[in-house]
């Protein structure tokens, strides 16, 4: 077992737990930043430290590229190469079947994508994937799987339920063979990625295929890219229904405030998303009375902290109207400022919601975040 539950909400499916890595525990739930290549936009390693996160997410279909998974596992894995101490999570690469500049197809065996480096194709195999993250050396490996575009037909949709399948099958089978020798404190965590878009009857087949395979927990992926949030939820409910409840859950791509508490609601576990940090470098950052425009006329000259809640490094020492002035004039200091301050923000929400969770406090906090959050 990789997780264990430790306080539920009497309300709702909200839960704490712990997930046990091999290079440690990390309280659930949480939300990552996500580190496509090996860091944020603007904001380093450190950072994430002083802002108390506690895992991050890199790409591994990206790393392998440049600098290259054999150079990472020369370095002595992810953790080392980033001189960060937390959890490592790794994505597979199934999300870049969403970029044009990168997919080139899929068949029953793997996927083809153009190195933007070299313009060459190459050729993912699911066990070709594994080698990579292992390789990476990440604490938390996802599946290959295939994630069906928004304006797919249901047909469509299917077909990539049935590949993704077969994939996570053979990820798992070569998975566990490569590690096999190892203490099981020692092995990096799988999971399996459930897809299925926004139909129930998809969402309970993948949920049943993959849960079948016994992963050591499952994402919910191909959600959060706007589609109605009404439709999201749904979702994560028909999903819920059929993962074990032992099982921890990963709601993948998810960032906006309310979407996490709406999710964690709902019995998810842990979350990523881009979002908070792109949304930063454009000014739209988060505040514990509601989501605010830094780029609007009425701070150019507010004197005050983004938050006077907030104890981020950006709060602490900067007001408005300085960072608004280094947004305005697209200094990199203000990106990474603005992006501080958002990934601390959802830090210190994650927190929040797993104290009141335990304090039975939970629904209160939802409340009134649905009060000051509109999705």
């Amino acid at each position: 077992m990789v997780f264990d539950v430790i306080a539920r909400d009497k309300k709702s499916k909200a839960r704490t737990g712990i997930l046990h890595t091999k290079s440690g525990d990390i309280e659930t739930p949480f939300f990552m930043p996500v580190a496509t290549k090996m860091t944020s936009k603007f904001v380093s390693p450190d950072d994430f430290t002083n802002m108390d996160a506690k895992a991050v997410i890199s790409n591994a279909f990206i790393l392998s590229l440049k600098p290259g998974s054999k150079v990472i596992k020369r370095a002595g894995g992810i953790g080392k190469m980033m001189a960060w101490n937390g959890i490592n999570f790794t994505d597979s690469g199934g999300f870049q079947m969403y970029t044009d500049s990168l997919y080139l197809g899929s068949d029953k065996n793997g996927v083809r994508f153009k190195n933007p480096y070299t313009g060459k194709e190459l050729y993912i195999t699911p066990e070709k994937d594994m080698d990579i993250q292992l390789d990476i050396n990440s604490d938390v490996a996802m599946c290959l799987d295939s994630m069906p575009l928004i304006e797919n037909s249901k047909e469509e949709i299917k077909k990539a339920i049935e590949k993704t399948t077969d994939w996570a099958r053979k990820c798992k089978i070569y998975h566990d063979k490569k590690q096999h020798k190892l203490p099981l404190n020692e092995r990096q965590i799988l999971f399996g990625i459930i897809q299925g878009g926004i139909h129930s009857d998809l969402r309970k087949i993948s949920s049943k295929e993959l849960t079948a395979l016994n992963f050591q927990g499952y994402s919910i992926g191909g959600l959060a890219l706007g589609e109605p949030k009404s439709e999201e939820y749904k979702m994560i409910e028909v999903c819920k229904k059929i993962i074990p409840e032992e099982k921890p859950v990963y709601l993948m791509g998810a960032g906006h405030p309310l979407e996490l508490l709406e999710a964690i609601n709902r019995g998810c576990d842990m979350f990523d998303s881009r979002f908070p940090t792109r949304n930063a470098r454009h000014g739209s950052l988060y505040t514990w009375k509601g989501k605010i425009n830094l780029l609007n006329k009425k701070h150019e000259n507010d004197l005050r902290p983004i938050d006077e809640m907030c104890d981020c490094f950006s709060c602490k020492t900067y007001s408005k109207v300085y960072i608004r002035f280094l947004l305005k004039q697209k200094e990199g200091t203000g990106y990474r400022l603005a992006s501080i301050h958002n990934l601390h923000f959802l830090q210190s929400l994650m927190k929040k919601a797993r104290e009141s969770i335990k304090e039975g406090k939970f629904q209160k906090l939802l409340k009134d975040f649905r009060k000051y959050y509109k999705e």
